[in-house]
């Protein structure tokens, strides 16, 4: 099957490549912005288009050069505190850039599945008695990254009313791993205890709201769980897709600490709060475990332990290459 992931570049897309590549029973290709975008990790394994998703003509002359069968859909703006600084970019990003695919998909008569990946920060502010949160759960979001994926999976549910697409939405919850982006918590965490264990900064964890209860995925359980629901969903579904349990962000610096080879100090730093924080979140998984067999596989220590791992090696390198 001819399969595009958007945003391949990214932390899921790239672990989402890797999975299905090993299925061995896709033809992949990767939408990226521009040629230099191209994961190096990638090259000879994936066939790329480049494309601004903003850029409606861009996105149509990708679709009809790749044709695909089905559609990742994760390229966007993913972090919640640069959507508080550009609100605008955001969801221009991850509301536009759907809408051009769809677009593309209705007025050139492309026959795709399109999986769309929106967040859990579509449900925004949540109240005791949502939890834990299943998909009839109103949509309430308190920030603009939530505002942008809410926007972006109404369109697609319209146009599965009124143009008959065949789009499946999927709400994951936080999904952490190694490879992902030092903005993200755990990642943060353990890039700044790499750090330290090579002496490269004082003994020091800079560190944000520690009491509010995530629940968190590996993301290789989670693209698995992408790449089953699209072959399972019901088109016009949405599935919230989490591991099901609430754990203390304190409690994943625990972990954390308790792999590291040094003593490391936990500093408050005030500017790592967001203005708004939801205090507990956690996901009813039943429906996508029931429509697709999917549940998670790795257990939360191995992924926090593969991630400590991955920034002790990042840091190795990047000192190697005089960027420490």
């Amino acid at each position: 099957m001819r399969a595009l992931i958007t945003g391949i570049n990214g932390f899921v897309g790239g672990h989402l490549a890797d999975y299905l590549l090993a299925q061995g029973t896709y033809e992949l290709w990767g939408l990226v912005r521009s040629p230099e975008r191209i994961p190096t990790t990638l090259a000879g394994r994936v066939a790329f288009v480049t494309a601004d998703l903003n850029d409606a003509e861009a996105t149509t002359r990708a679709l009809l050069t790749v044709r695909p069968a089905l559609i990742f859909h994760l390229a966007g703006q993913p972090f919640v505190p640069e959507s508080f600084r550009d609100p605008a970019g955001t969801l221009s990003t991850n509301t536009l850039g759907a809408l051009h695919l769809f677009l593309t998909l209705i007025e050139h008569r492309l026959q795709a599945r399109v999986l769309v990946v929106g967040t859990n920060e579509e449900y925004g502010a949540i109240r005791p008695d949502d939890l834990p949160i299943d998909e009839d759960t109103p949509l309430r979001p308190a920030n603009p990254y939530g505002v942008s994926k809410a926007a972006q999976s109404l369109l697609a549910q319209q146009y599965v009313l009124s143009h008959q697409l065949d789009i499946v939405r999927v709400r994951p919850f936080t999904h952490i791993g190694p490879r992902q982006n030092e903005r993200f918590v755990t990642a943060a965490f353990a890039r700044q205890i790499a750090r330290i264990e090579l002496g490269l900064q004082p003994p020091v964890v800079q560190v944000g709201n520690l009491s509010a209860r995530r629940d968190f995925t590996d993301v290789r359980d989670m693209v698995r769980a992408y790449a089953l629901t699209a072959e399972h969903g019901e088109a016009g579904a949405v599935y919230n897709i989490g591991s099901g349990q609430a754990v203390m962000i304190r409690e994943l610096l625990d972990i954390l600490l308790a792999a590291s080879t040094t003593h490391v100090e936990v500093r408050l730093n005030p500017e790592l709060m967001r203005p708004i924080d939801i205090p507990l979140v956690v996901c009813d998984n039943r429906l996508v475990r029931e429509r697709t067999g999917w549940a998670p596989r790795i257990p939360l220590r191995q992924t926090l332990h593969d991630i400590l791992d991955h920034w002790r090696v990042t840091v190795r390198q990047e000192l190697a290459a005089g960027d420490g």
